[in-house]
């Protein structure tokens, strides 16, 4: 029985600092866990997905695929279809709970089925565009409505009488229309681009400032993620994705790929990433013995979960406000091309702020060459 635990007793011994292992499996629930697994007859993903769910659970899996016991599998992609499987039970209506279940297979499941691994972005719009998609049905079927009869005044009543999140449904309603599952034509009021705040430039300055002289208040990853996003304007999921192999370090220069082209980072930006190439804290623990990612995570392979690392910086600056507002600045001096290209985003995505930052800019002139046109509120 107690030979299942063998592998993870090999894995703490490996640790450089083998007492911080010794103390979490000490913990009760770790103990606790830890019995149930040493009874099984072997140690499988099966066996795993048999145990209650728990942090623990997860942690010690993460743990044996590390360490060669268990083999690598797409967690999320698994995930979403344990998640999926139990949604549809929150259907009554047999014939809604087959449309949803085309949903899931069709969209959702093909698309993951094409990806090397599932994105956690990925995952969670997953989740949330099937949950909005199910409440749509389930507020049609009370009003003793189906998808087939759907009507314009259907939609435009359940958008304006919920929140705004209401709205995601429009992602479900493409997919119907396509199947022919409701009638062309119906649409959903969609998020008005352009409207979400921006971070200005002296903002930007001012955020960068706080990250780059903080006097070791900010911890050098959250100051290295900082930079990627206030002056290359990089999403949170991006960032944690990042390996050693889109970094390198040497003595006289710093660089990192984000799209096709490595971008040099001139001191003092460059001065988080030396600190972190220098002094690495994976290789204390038995999580990530071999890990090549720059931002690591608490579960053992993984990166750092791209919402935990918004949150700390989330204490710094809003990242979304920052992203977007180094965009729209960004778009102001380079072609859209060329932003694309060294930014790693798609040209289209680029474009949109380019055309924003030119409403703008126009607007300015405007109000410079004539003046009197315009209207100042009264107080």
């Amino acid at each position: 029985m107690a030979a299942n635990l063998i592998p993870l007793a090999t894995a703490l011994k490996s640790m450089k600092r083998a007492n911080s292992g010794i103390t979490w499996i000490q913990q009760k629930h770790v103990t606790a866990f830890l019995r149930s697994l040493a009874v099984a007859p072997t140690i499988t993903h099966e066996v795993f997905d048999g145990l209650p769910d728990s942090r623990t659970r997860e942690y010690v899996r993460g743990l044996l695929i590390e360490h060669g016991v268990l083999p690598r599998r797409d967690e999320l992609r698994t995930r979403y279809e344990i998640w999926s499987a139990q949604a549809l039970d929150r259907i009554d209506n047999p014939e809604n709970r087959d449309i949803i279940r085309r949903y899931i297979r069709w969209h959702h499941l093909r698309r993951m089925n094409q990806m090397d691994e599932v994105s956690r972005g990925t995952f969670l719009r997953a989740k949330q565009q099937v949950t909005v998609a199910i409440d749509l049905l389930n507020w049609l079927a009370d009003r003793g409505a189906s998808l087939a009869g759907l009507t314009q005044a259907h939609l435009d009543l359940w958008q304006a009488e919920g929140p705004t999140t209401r709205r995601i449904a429009e992602h479900f309603l493409k997919w119907a229309i396509k199947a022919k599952a409701v009638p062309a034509g119906l649409t959903i009021l969609s998020h008005r681009r352009g409207t979400s705040p921006k971070l200005d430039k002296t903002g930007q300055d001012e955020a960068l400032n706080r990250v780059l002289h903080s006097d070791g208040q900010i911890d050098p990853r959250d100051q290295a993620a900082a930079i990627l996003v206030l002056v290359f304007g990089q999403q949170a999921e991006r960032i944690a994705q990042l390996t050693w192999e889109d970094v390198a370090v040497t003595e006289e220069l710093v660089t990192v790929q984000l799209g096709s082209i490595n971008i040099a980072l001139p001191n003092p930006l460059d001065e988080p990433w030396r600190e972190l190439a220098e002094n690495p804290t994976h290789g204390l623990t038995a999580a990530h013995p071999n890990s090549n990612w720059v931002f690591t995570g608490h579960f053992p392979g993984k990166h750092i979960n791209p919402s935990h690392l918004t949150q700390r910086l989330t204490r710094i600056f809003s990242t979304r406000a920052a992203r977007l507002g180094t965009l729209h600045e960004l778009t102001k001096l380079a072609p859209v091309a060329i932003i694309a290209e060294t930014l790693g985003y798609s040209p289209t995505t680029i474009e949109r702020h380019a055309t924003d930052s030119a409403a703008a800019y126009a607007q300015y002139i405007a109000t410079r060459v004539h003046p009197k046109r315009v209207s100042v509120p009264q107080s």
